[in-house]
């Protein structure tokens, strides 16, 4: 069955994929650990205390 350009106009899909989701979430992870890594170095440069290599 082949559809008309009006019938394609007509089609309305999810505005949310599982992909999409995923996504988002993964690049909240992120920036999250991002944060957490920057406030410790933050820290640990304001008292001083580096981590030994």
């Amino acid at each position: 069955m082949k559809l008309n350009d009006r019938q394609l106009l007509k089609i309305k899909g999810g505005s949310l994929s599982a992909s999409l989701i995923n996504g988002l979430v993964k690049g909240i992870s992120i920036i999250c650990d991002l944060g957490r890594s920057l406030g410790s170095t933050i820290r640990r440069i304001s008292e001083n205390k580096p981590c030994g290599i």
